[in-house]
């Protein structure tokens, strides 16, 4: 049902109110997904809230935690003559060790943005002489994608597709934030869209385990301050249980379907993420009935020593340690136009999203 201008202001009028009334201490809320952290800019939630309330944001975006390994990786892929490289558009500034998509696409190599992994497939039914890769970054929101176009190229037998896969999960960064012991944080704005395709379940450990609160939240300024407020409730009532505030879009079993087509395509493998190290089974491997459309497989490729650029504070900002503005490079050497880390090259990144929306009122430190 949508509501009026009147009764919206209404109801965010009741949810700051409340929140400011339960929430006795400060406390820090993390947002897991990046596109919260726009939406908490764009309509100045960090503004509106009682200053005892802090918004943090997690390792949220895919481009941001995909390692320069992955990148390099890549782009000595595209290198090669005979190869074509589809990507989403997000992908091509992302700076690697000393070289990107976007800079290689300007020498000639042939990279190309897709914006369905099922458009590669077009592409390499066109160019059947050349080796066509998708670069699949993500979690599990565009996980399922992926694998149903493997599974295409399997039912209409394309021999020249592959796929490099950096497809990661969700649940076993946050698992990993909590077990260290330099991150604190107070109860958890979970992602609505990765829990379309999870559900529940796999989010239960934060309650059991930690103790702490989550709200599974949607992406509208309303269901944002709504989170809060069932987190602050939960805050002053002394419980801890996820709590499903996105529940026109979220079942609690999730989408069956996608997890049974990621489950025939993929196995559980170990993962690297930008300023969180190796997580174990936090990823996704294309098992061994898809091995031939496995870029890393069948593609083997030399690639450059990889290195994370320096100065940079980007894995500090991916785990909630500092703010984009404690980093010496934010909005000095590195801006979106030209970006020194991942964080400030995504849309969905932290240090975008602070550099865009946050340096009218957060001041550069």
């Amino acid at each position: 049902m949508m509501l009026t201008a009147k009764e919206t202001k209404q109801a965010a009028d009741f949810f700051l109110k409340e929140i400011d009334r339960l929430i006795e201490k400060p406390v820090r809320f993390m947002e897991v997904c990046g596109t919260h952290t726009v939406a908490i800019f764009r309509a100045g939630i960090r503004q509106l809230l009682p200053e005892k309330v802090e918004l943090v944001s997690g390792p949220g975006c895919p481009v941001c935690v995909t390692p320069n390994d992955y990148l390099d990786t890549a782009i000595a892929y595209a290198r090669q003559k005979d190869v074509i490289i589809a990507t989403f558009g997000d992908m091509l500034k992302v700076p690697g060790t000393s070289s990107s998509l976007n800079s290689v696409k300007a020498e000639g190599c042939d990279v190309r943005i897709v914006y369905s992994p099922l458009d590669s497939l077009q592409i390499a039914k066109d160019n059947p002489t050349k080796k066509v890769i998708f670069l699949a970054v993500g979690f599990e929101t565009t996980s399922p994608t992926a694998a149903a176009t493997i599974l295409t190229a399997k039912a209409q037998n394309i021999k020249n597709f592959y796929v490099l896969t950096a497809h990661k999960l969700t649940y076993p960064a946050v698992n990993a934030l909590l077990g260290g012991h330099d991150i604190k944080v107070d109860g958890f704005l979970l992602p609505g869209h990765v829990c379309v395709i999870t559900g529940r379940k796999p989010f239960e450990f934060i309650a059991d385990r930690y103790h702490l609160p989550s709200v599974i939240a949607g992406f509208e300024p309303l269901d944002i301050l709504s989170s809060i407020y069932m987190l602050a409730k939960q805050r002053h009532e002394e419980r801890a249980q996820i709590e499903n505030q996105y529940r026109r879009v979220v079942k609690d079993e999730g989408n069956i379907q996608a997890q049974k087509i990621m489950q025939t395509v993929y196995k559980l493998a170990d993962a690297d993420w930008r300023g969180l190290g190796t997580i174990k089974k936090s990823g996704f491997d294309i098992n061994d009935d898809f091995a031939e459309f496995d870029a890393r497989k069948m593609l083997p490729v030399e690639k450059e020593i990889s290195k994370e650029p320096a100065g940079c504070r980007c894995g500090e900002v991916l785990k909630g340690l500092v703010k984009p503005t404690q980093c010496p490079l934010f909005g000095k050497v590195c801006t979106p136009n030209h970006a020194v880390g991942s964080c400030m090259v995504s849309v969905e990144g932290t240090c975008a999203a602070w550099y865009k929306y946050g340096a009218r009122t957060f001041h550069f430190e």
